[in-house]
Protein backbone atom coordinates (compact mmCIF):
# COMPACT_ATOMS: atom_id res chain seq x y z
CA UNK A 1 0.00 0.00 0.00
CA UNK A 2 2.90 2.09 0.69
CA UNK A 3 3.71 1.62 -2.87
CA UNK A 4 1.08 2.50 -4.08
CA UNK A 5 0.70 5.72 -2.06
CA UNK A 6 4.18 7.28 -3.51
CA UNK A 7 2.82 6.38 -7.12
CA UNK A 8 -0.39 7.84 -6.27
CA UNK A 9 0.71 11.00 -4.97
CA UNK A 10 3.36 11.43 -7.37
CA UNK A 11 1.49 11.15 -10.39
CA UNK A 12 -1.08 13.75 -8.90
CA UNK A 13 1.96 16.26 -8.05
CA UNK A 14 2.99 15.70 -11.48
CA UNK A 15 -0.44 16.33 -13.18
CA UNK A 16 -1.51 19.32 -10.27
CA UNK A 17 1.81 21.11 -11.71
CA UNK A 18 0.99 21.09 -15.22
CA UNK A 19 -0.37 24.18 -16.71
CA UNK A 20 -1.39 24.39 -20.67
CA UNK A 21 1.77 25.18 -22.66
CA UNK A 22 -0.11 28.44 -24.42
CA UNK A 23 0.29 30.12 -20.44
CA UNK A 24 3.71 29.59 -20.30
CA UNK A 25 4.00 31.15 -23.81
CA UNK A 26 1.57 33.94 -22.75
CA UNK A 27 3.53 34.31 -19.45
CA UNK A 28 6.29 37.27 -19.74
CA UNK A 29 7.91 35.68 -16.75
CA UNK A 30 9.17 32.64 -18.82
CA UNK A 31 12.09 32.84 -20.26
CA UNK A 32 12.43 33.27 -24.34
CA UNK A 33 14.62 29.58 -24.59
CA UNK A 34 11.81 28.09 -22.47
CA UNK A 35 8.90 29.49 -25.12
CA UNK A 36 11.23 28.47 -27.81
CA UNK A 37 11.88 24.67 -26.82
CA UNK A 38 7.74 24.84 -25.82
CA UNK A 39 7.48 26.00 -29.02
CA UNK A 40 9.23 23.07 -30.45
CA UNK A 41 7.29 20.62 -28.71
CA UNK A 42 3.52 21.70 -30.20
CA UNK A 43 5.22 21.38 -33.84
CA UNK A 44 6.03 17.76 -33.13
CA UNK A 45 3.12 16.98 -31.65
CA UNK A 46 0.79 18.37 -34.85
CA UNK A 47 3.57 16.19 -36.79
CA UNK A 48 2.58 13.31 -34.92
CA UNK A 49 -0.98 13.46 -35.19
CA UNK A 50 -1.10 14.58 -38.82
CA UNK A 51 1.50 12.37 -40.28
CA UNK A 52 2.27 9.46 -37.84
CA UNK A 53 -1.60 9.34 -36.68
CA UNK A 54 -1.07 8.95 -33.38
CA UNK A 55 -3.78 10.17 -30.45
CA UNK A 56 -4.57 13.74 -30.87
CA UNK A 57 -5.55 14.20 -26.80
CA UNK A 58 -4.60 16.40 -24.02
CA UNK A 59 -1.22 14.62 -23.89
CA UNK A 60 1.98 16.42 -24.51
CA UNK A 61 0.22 19.43 -24.61
CA UNK A 62 0.64 20.75 -21.12
CA UNK A 63 3.88 21.71 -19.34
CA UNK A 64 5.72 20.79 -16.06
CA UNK A 65 8.91 21.75 -14.26
CA UNK A 66 10.08 18.98 -11.73
CA UNK A 67 12.89 20.80 -10.60
CA UNK A 68 14.78 17.37 -10.64
CA UNK A 69 16.73 15.41 -13.15
CA UNK A 70 14.32 12.63 -13.33
CA UNK A 71 10.69 12.36 -12.86
CA UNK A 72 11.27 8.72 -11.93
CA UNK A 73 13.62 5.95 -11.04
CA UNK A 74 13.32 2.56 -11.73
CA UNK A 75 14.69 -0.32 -10.25
CA UNK A 76 15.93 -3.75 -12.29
CA UNK A 77 16.98 -6.76 -10.36
CA UNK A 78 17.88 -10.37 -12.04
CA UNK A 79 19.44 -13.29 -9.97
CA UNK A 80 23.51 -13.36 -9.37
CA UNK A 81 24.09 -16.02 -12.17
CA UNK A 82 20.83 -15.02 -14.46
CA UNK A 83 19.46 -12.89 -16.80
CA UNK A 84 15.90 -13.46 -15.89
CA UNK A 85 14.54 -10.41 -14.58
CA UNK A 86 12.87 -10.43 -11.32
CA UNK A 87 9.14 -8.93 -12.19
CA UNK A 88 6.52 -6.97 -10.76
CA UNK A 89 2.32 -7.05 -11.26
CA UNK A 90 0.00 -3.94 -11.22
CA UNK A 91 -3.10 -3.21 -12.31
CA UNK A 92 -3.66 -2.18 -15.88
CA UNK A 93 0.25 -2.16 -16.55
CA UNK A 94 0.15 -6.40 -15.85
CA UNK A 95 3.70 -7.43 -15.17
CA UNK A 96 7.02 -5.14 -15.52
CA UNK A 97 10.54 -5.93 -15.06
CA UNK A 98 11.06 -2.85 -13.10
CA UNK A 99 10.09 -0.80 -9.90
CA UNK A 100 9.75 2.67 -10.66
CA UNK A 101 9.51 5.55 -7.44
CA UNK A 102 9.22 9.01 -7.53
CA UNK A 103 11.92 9.32 -5.30
CA UNK A 104 15.64 8.69 -5.90
CA UNK A 105 16.23 7.96 -2.26
CA UNK A 106 13.35 5.66 -2.15
CA UNK A 107 14.26 3.51 -5.08
CA UNK A 108 17.70 3.19 -3.36
CA UNK A 109 16.29 1.94 0.04
CA UNK A 110 14.50 -1.03 -2.51
CA UNK A 111 17.49 -1.52 -4.46
CA UNK A 112 19.63 -2.17 -1.31
CA UNK A 113 17.10 -4.74 0.29
CA UNK A 114 16.91 -6.49 -2.92
CA UNK A 115 20.57 -6.70 -2.84
CA UNK A 116 20.65 -8.01 0.62
CA UNK A 117 18.44 -10.88 -0.52
CA UNK A 118 21.44 -11.94 -3.10
CA UNK A 119 19.81 -9.58 -6.20
CA UNK A 120 22.12 -8.06 -8.97
CA UNK A 121 20.29 -4.74 -9.08
CA UNK A 122 20.34 -1.14 -10.96
CA UNK A 123 18.53 1.78 -10.19
CA UNK A 124 18.22 4.20 -13.02
CA UNK A 125 16.63 7.80 -13.71
CA UNK A 126 13.61 8.52 -16.58
CA UNK A 127 12.74 11.10 -18.03
CA UNK A 128 9.52 10.40 -19.13
CA UNK A 129 6.64 7.35 -19.44
CA UNK A 130 3.35 6.84 -20.71
CA UNK A 131 0.10 6.57 -18.33
CA UNK A 132 -1.22 4.94 -21.53
CA UNK A 133 -3.73 7.55 -22.16
CA UNK A 134 -5.20 7.36 -18.45
CA UNK A 135 -3.99 11.06 -17.82
CA UNK A 136 -2.45 13.44 -20.18
CA UNK A 137 0.88 13.07 -20.21
CA UNK A 138 2.43 16.09 -19.86
CA UNK A 139 6.03 18.03 -21.31
CA UNK A 140 7.95 17.79 -18.46
CA UNK A 141 11.50 19.81 -17.13
CA UNK A 142 13.45 16.67 -17.51
CA UNK A 143 13.70 16.66 -21.38
CA UNK A 144 12.46 19.81 -22.46
CA UNK A 145 16.18 20.55 -23.66
CA UNK A 146 16.69 17.55 -25.77
CA UNK A 147 17.84 18.16 -29.16
CA UNK A 148 15.10 18.61 -31.80
CA UNK A 149 15.22 14.94 -32.84
CA UNK A 150 15.68 13.59 -29.70
CA UNK A 151 12.87 15.72 -28.17
CA UNK A 152 10.68 14.45 -31.29
CA UNK A 153 12.06 11.03 -30.55
CA UNK A 154 10.78 10.71 -27.33
CA UNK A 155 7.36 12.24 -27.72
CA UNK A 156 6.53 9.78 -30.57
CA UNK A 157 8.04 6.63 -28.29
CA UNK A 158 5.32 7.55 -25.84
CA UNK A 159 2.42 8.45 -27.64
CA UNK A 160 2.62 5.07 -29.52
CA UNK A 161 2.15 3.50 -25.74
CA UNK A 162 -1.29 4.74 -26.03
CA UNK A 163 -1.85 3.24 -29.65
CA UNK A 164 -0.93 -0.52 -28.63
CA UNK A 165 -0.17 -2.04 -25.29
CA UNK A 166 0.01 -5.85 -24.23
CA UNK A 167 -0.31 -6.28 -20.50
CA UNK A 168 2.76 -8.34 -19.03
CA UNK A 169 4.40 -7.82 -22.51
CA UNK A 170 6.85 -5.15 -21.80
CA UNK A 171 9.19 -6.49 -25.01
CA UNK A 172 6.69 -6.27 -27.22
CA UNK A 173 5.34 -3.15 -26.30
CA UNK A 174 8.64 -1.23 -25.92
CA UNK A 175 9.95 -2.51 -29.25
CA UNK A 176 6.65 -1.45 -30.79
CA UNK A 177 7.18 1.93 -29.38
CA UNK A 178 10.84 2.19 -30.63
CA UNK A 179 10.01 0.84 -33.96
CA UNK A 180 7.23 3.99 -34.11
CA UNK A 181 9.97 6.31 -33.08
CA UNK A 182 12.58 5.33 -35.29
CA UNK A 183 10.07 5.19 -38.11
CA UNK A 184 8.29 9.24 -37.21
CA UNK A 185 11.87 10.76 -36.94
CA UNK A 186 12.96 9.66 -40.32
CA UNK A 187 9.89 10.97 -41.71
CA UNK A 188 10.70 14.06 -38.95
CA UNK A 189 14.03 14.72 -40.51
CA UNK A 190 13.11 14.56 -43.58
CA UNK A 191 10.61 16.83 -43.71
CA UNK A 192 11.44 19.45 -40.24
CA UNK A 193 15.13 18.67 -39.99
CA UNK A 194 18.04 21.44 -42.02
CA UNK A 195 21.29 18.82 -43.27
CA UNK A 196 23.38 19.77 -39.91
CA UNK A 197 20.75 18.51 -37.91
CA UNK A 198 20.36 15.17 -40.32
CA UNK A 199 23.84 15.41 -40.08
CA UNK A 200 24.38 15.64 -36.28
CA UNK A 201 20.92 12.97 -35.87
CA UNK A 202 23.35 10.42 -37.95
CA UNK A 203 26.51 10.79 -35.81
CA UNK A 204 24.17 10.02 -33.05
CA UNK A 205 22.19 7.04 -34.09
CA UNK A 206 25.01 5.31 -35.21
CA UNK A 207 27.07 5.97 -31.90
CA UNK A 208 23.35 4.45 -29.81
CA UNK A 209 23.57 1.48 -32.52
CA UNK A 210 27.28 0.86 -31.47
CA UNK A 211 26.73 0.79 -27.98
CA UNK A 212 23.47 -1.25 -28.18
CA UNK A 213 25.67 -3.86 -30.76
CA UNK A 214 27.90 -3.91 -28.10
CA UNK A 215 25.87 -4.72 -24.94
CA UNK A 216 24.32 -7.21 -27.00
CA UNK A 217 26.95 -9.24 -28.17
CA UNK A 218 27.93 -9.46 -23.97
CA UNK A 219 24.66 -10.03 -23.58
CA UNK A 220 25.13 -13.03 -25.21
CA UNK A 221 28.31 -13.93 -23.68
CA UNK A 222 26.56 -13.66 -19.75
CA UNK A 223 23.82 -16.16 -20.60
CA UNK A 224 26.39 -18.32 -22.45
CA UNK A 225 28.44 -18.20 -19.36
CA UNK A 226 25.42 -18.98 -16.80
CA UNK A 227 24.71 -21.41 -19.00
CA UNK A 228 28.39 -23.40 -18.69
CA UNK A 229 27.81 -27.10 -16.66
CA UNK A 230 30.84 -25.52 -14.41
CA UNK A 231 30.60 -24.56 -10.71
CA UNK A 232 28.92 -20.88 -9.28
CA UNK A 233 32.36 -20.12 -8.55
CA UNK A 234 33.60 -20.61 -12.26
CA UNK A 235 30.32 -18.71 -13.15
CA UNK A 236 30.98 -15.80 -11.00
CA UNK A 237 35.24 -15.48 -12.37
CA UNK A 238 33.76 -15.94 -15.73
CA UNK A 239 31.12 -12.77 -15.22
CA UNK A 240 33.96 -10.67 -13.70
CA UNK A 241 36.07 -11.53 -16.69
CA UNK A 242 33.05 -10.53 -19.18
CA UNK A 243 32.12 -6.96 -16.99
CA UNK A 244 36.01 -6.18 -17.58
CA UNK A 245 36.28 -6.61 -21.04
CA UNK A 246 33.00 -4.75 -21.91
CA UNK A 247 34.59 -1.57 -20.65
CA UNK A 248 37.97 -1.99 -21.84
CA UNK A 249 36.03 -2.33 -25.39
CA UNK A 250 33.80 0.29 -24.50
CA UNK A 251 36.54 2.98 -24.36
CA UNK A 252 37.98 1.66 -27.25
CA UNK A 253 35.43 2.12 -29.19
CA UNK A 254 34.89 5.81 -27.86
CA UNK A 255 38.38 6.34 -28.41
CA UNK A 256 38.81 4.93 -31.69
CA UNK A 257 35.23 5.57 -33.22
CA UNK A 258 33.69 8.01 -31.53
CA UNK A 259 36.38 10.54 -31.44
CA UNK A 260 36.49 10.29 -27.12
CA UNK A 261 32.31 11.46 -27.27
CA UNK A 262 31.39 10.12 -23.26
CA UNK A 263 27.72 10.02 -23.43
CA UNK A 264 26.96 6.77 -22.35
CA UNK A 265 29.65 6.86 -19.34
CA UNK A 266 26.88 7.09 -16.92
CA UNK A 267 25.76 3.76 -17.50
CA UNK A 268 29.28 2.45 -16.55
CA UNK A 269 28.63 4.88 -13.65
CA UNK A 270 27.88 2.14 -11.41
CA UNK A 271 29.66 -1.14 -10.57
CA UNK A 272 28.14 -3.67 -13.81
CA UNK A 273 25.84 -6.26 -12.60
CA UNK A 274 23.26 -8.33 -14.70
CA UNK A 275 20.49 -5.97 -13.90
CA UNK A 276 22.22 -3.22 -16.54
CA UNK A 277 21.65 -5.67 -19.42
CA UNK A 278 17.74 -6.32 -18.67
CA UNK A 279 15.96 -3.95 -20.42
CA UNK A 280 18.22 -3.80 -23.95
CA UNK A 281 16.70 -6.68 -25.17
CA UNK A 282 13.22 -5.25 -23.78
CA UNK A 283 13.71 -2.12 -25.83
CA UNK A 284 15.06 -3.39 -28.90
CA UNK A 285 14.60 -6.90 -29.14
CA UNK A 286 11.43 -7.18 -31.61
CA UNK A 287 12.36 -4.04 -33.26
CA UNK A 288 13.49 -5.09 -36.49
CA UNK A 289 10.26 -7.33 -36.49
CA UNK A 290 8.03 -4.29 -36.56
CA UNK A 291 9.96 -2.15 -39.11
CA UNK A 292 8.91 -5.40 -41.76
CA UNK A 293 5.59 -5.69 -40.67
CA UNK A 294 5.64 -1.57 -41.19
CA UNK A 295 7.11 -2.18 -44.56
CA UNK A 296 4.81 -4.33 -45.92
CA UNK A 297 2.33 -1.57 -46.26
CA UNK A 298 3.66 1.54 -45.12
CA UNK A 299 1.10 3.43 -43.88
CA UNK A 300 0.09 4.02 -40.02
CA UNK A 301 -3.39 3.28 -39.56
CA UNK A 302 -2.92 -0.36 -41.09
CA UNK A 303 0.25 -0.53 -39.20
CA UNK A 304 -1.59 0.05 -35.76
CA UNK A 305 -4.51 -2.50 -36.60
CA UNK A 306 -2.24 -5.33 -37.52
CA UNK A 307 -0.29 -4.79 -34.21
CA UNK A 308 -3.13 -4.44 -32.07
CA UNK A 309 -4.77 -7.27 -33.47
CA UNK A 310 -0.97 -9.38 -32.62
CA UNK A 311 -1.08 -7.63 -28.82
CA UNK A 312 -4.30 -9.11 -28.48
CA UNK A 313 -3.06 -12.92 -29.11
CA UNK A 314 -1.45 -14.34 -25.90
CA UNK A 315 2.39 -14.20 -25.35
CA UNK A 316 3.42 -17.10 -27.42
CA UNK A 317 1.06 -16.44 -30.24
CA UNK A 318 2.41 -13.03 -30.26
CA UNK A 319 5.85 -14.39 -30.98
CA UNK A 320 5.10 -16.63 -33.41
CA UNK A 321 2.68 -14.18 -35.46
CA UNK A 322 5.91 -11.72 -35.66
CA UNK A 323 8.59 -13.96 -36.10
CA UNK A 324 8.27 -14.19 -40.36
CA UNK A 325 8.60 -11.07 -39.70
CA UNK A 326 11.43 -10.90 -37.39
CA UNK A 327 13.39 -13.48 -40.21
CA UNK A 328 12.38 -11.20 -42.91
CA UNK A 329 13.73 -7.75 -41.06
CA UNK A 330 16.71 -10.14 -39.94
CA UNK A 331 17.27 -11.42 -43.67
CA UNK A 332 16.46 -7.51 -44.97
CA UNK A 333 18.34 -5.23 -42.32
CA UNK A 334 20.57 -3.38 -44.50
CA UNK A 335 17.66 -2.91 -47.12
CA UNK A 336 15.54 -1.68 -44.05
CA UNK A 337 18.37 0.58 -42.72
CA UNK A 338 18.95 2.23 -46.55
CA UNK A 339 15.23 2.76 -46.69
CA UNK A 340 15.03 4.78 -42.92
CA UNK A 341 18.38 7.14 -43.75
CA UNK A 342 17.17 7.63 -47.18
CA UNK A 343 13.86 8.82 -45.63
CA UNK A 344 16.16 10.94 -42.98
CA UNK A 345 18.21 12.49 -45.85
Amino acid sequence: MAYYGQAMQGQMSLLSSARPIEQWLADPQVKPELKSRLSRVQDIRAFAVTHLRLPDNGSYKNYADVKRKYVIWNVVATPELSLKPRQWCFPVAGCVDYRGYYNKEAAQVFAEDLGRQGYDVHVSGVPAYSTLGWFNDPVISTFIEYPDAELARLVFHELAHQVVYAPGDSQFNESFATAVEEIGVGLWLNQQADAAMRVSYKIHQQRREDFLKLLTSYKAQLDENFQRPVSDADKRAGKREIFRSLRQDYERMKAERWGGYGGYDPWFSDAISNAHFVLVSTYHELVPAFHALYAEQPEFPSFYRKVRMIAQLNKEARRARLMPSYSAAQQTSTEVQHMDTAAAQ
